[in-house]
């Protein structure tokens, strides 16, 4: 009986201890909750942090900073901070969602806010918008660690206007910033933000390029056996020396390659993947080849919120390569015109506009391009780019027409063919009316123009496939088949008789 009423005490014990726990337990979380604010990235419904999300550019300045000395962690908890009220004061501009403004604006400050997105919406008016580079200046931190005074300079800024969902206005604009913040539960928030004028700054001239297209005889390049999947763990460095070796034996100058997006990381690169690319350019250089790098491939979100991430991507691999003696220049988008349609072609313009001078801003003697579907395309922008570039995959006999037509649209800007040719499938699909010697034919045909109009070229390309993605052509057969057989040489390694037209040193026409 003793022993029964013990156990009856013990767990009436336990189960007092239990409860006091679980209290104790919820309080603790509820005053941490209360402290350092809800989850960041939870709040704003991106499905990760905010930093995947918006990564603009941003120089800071410290020197000459005034009261207690900044340590690096601090200053990167409010950078951190300082841009995340950018990004969901854009997101509140462009949704009218202001979830999140409480966490990175003042009482006041976000009154000043919300006033403005309520007036946006009253008159159906939608900003979508977003800033490219940011250079703080830290002006002053005081002794306790919670107050910060800035002044953001040349902060570049790219806005859309839409008005009853139409788009009336966009422009790329610079302006500067004094900002006061305040360290409050665990936020910077913005105290005040006041536009002041920019200091003046004379701009740099352009530099003048020197390069000459005349001479560019190149290849599209893929290995046989993994294309459109070269990088990573299929990348093999003996396969594109004898690739490259083959290339430059048929007299052919350079060659172009392609960045998958996504497979590279997106806006943080990986490093194994830019390690492969700059390998690559060594191995070109070994065999006397200058390479063309496309750099995104397989991307089709132009979505202005999108924008830094892809200006963090072209940054690190143009930044890592551009010293590097085999780089021809930069190709900043495959067939971009194909995504009008579905994208929006204003969108496509803007972020390619956009992306030309991001690039030229971390390489300035390199020239850039883009490579359009079509000679009608190219003309999109061309007074931007350093040299134009277009596809051209019909009949010889309308190239001339369409290729001059072109000409006389951009005016004196170099022209480059950057892909041609013509598939050798004979089969049910096209009721085997093609042939390896009708492909030869092709080849023959373009060579004399080419020739003629002293127009640089890519071929497409060096090998058959025998599997081609379905994220290149779509699952239908009638269009899988044909793309397996462009190549001059055929999936066994065997050169077709439109190898023999291209080879310019067995035909010693090499230059």
């Amino acid at each position: 009986m003793m022993a029964k009423k013990n156990l009856y005490r013990a767990l009436l014990l336990l189960s007092f201890l239990a409860v006091n726990a679980g209290i104790i337990y919820g309080l603790a979380a509820a005053w941490s909750f209360l402290n350092t604010g809800a989850d960041k990235s939870a709040i704003l419904h991106i499905g990760g942090t905010i930093e995947q999300a918006y990564q603009p550019k941003i120089i800071w300045t410290i020197e000459g900073q005034r009261g207690r000395k900044i340590s690096k962690q601090a200053l990167g908890e409010l950078e951190k901070d300082y841009l995340n009220a950018w990004y969901v004061k854009n997101i509140a501009l462009n949704s009218y969602d202001q979830l999140g403004i409480a966490d990175y604006y003042t009482e006041d400050a976000r009154k000043q806010v919300n006033n403005l997105v309520q007036n946006n919406q009253d008159n159906h008016v939608r900003i979508a918008t977003t800033t490219l580079s940011h250079h703080p200046q830290l002006e002053f931190y005081s002794l306790d660690g919670k107050l910060a005074v800035l002044t953001d300079h040349n902060v570049v800024q790219f806005e859309k206007v839409y008005i009853d969902g139409t788009l009336v206005h966009q422009q790329r604009t610079l302006h500067s910033y004094q900002v006061i913040l305040m360290l409050e539960d665990g936020f910077w928030r913005i105290r005040q933000m006041v536009k002041i004028p920019n200091p003046d700054e004379t701009e740099n001239e352009p530099k003048q390029l020197s390069f000459d297209t005349k001479k560019w005889r190149g290849i599209n390049y893929y290995p046989k056996d993994n294309p459109w999947n070269m990088f990573g763990r299929t990348f093999d460095e003996s396969y594109i020396q004898k690739d490259f070796r083959t290339i430059n034996t048929m007299g052919l100058h350079s060659v172009r390659v392609f960045v998958p997006f996504e497979v590279f990381g997106g806006a943080s690169v990986k490093e194994e993947m830019l390690a492969q690319l700059e390998k690559l350019l060594d191995i070109a250089k070994e065999h006397n080849l200058k390479v063309l790098v496309t750099l995104f491939d397989f991307y089709g979100n132009y979505d202005l919120m999108d924008w830094t991430l892809t200006h963090r991507h072209a940054e690190t691999i143009v930044s890592r390569l551009k010293s590097h003696e085999a780089l021809l220049g930069w190709d900043i988008k495959n067939e971009p015109d194909l995504d009008f349609e579905s994208r929006g072609k204003d969108n496509v313009l803007g972020w390619l506009s956009e992306m030309a001078k991001q690039i030229k801003q971390n390489d300035s003697i390199h020239p850039v391009t883009i490579g359009w579907s079509t000679p009608e395309a190219a003309v999109h922008l061309a007074n931007e780019m350093d040299f134009v570039s277009f596809h051209y995959y019909e009949a010889p006999e309308n190239f001339t027409e369409r290729f001059l037509a072109l000409k006389d649209s951009v005016y004196d800007k170099p022209l480059v063919l950057e892909e041609y040719g013509k598939s050798s499938y004979s089969g049910i699909w096209n009721l085997f009316s093609n042939s390896e010697d009708a492909q030869a034919s092709y080849y023959e045909k373009m060579q004399t123009i080419l020739t003629k109009e002293q127009l640089p070229y890519f071929i497409w390309t060096l090998y058959d496939f025998e599997t081609v993605p379905s994220s290149v052509v779509g699952r239908k057969p009638w269009r899988k088949a044909p793309q397996k057989y462009f190549g001059l040489i055929d999936s066994e390694g065997k050169e077709k008789p439109a190898y023999r037209i291209i080879d310019g040193k067995r035909k010693g026409t090499t230059n």
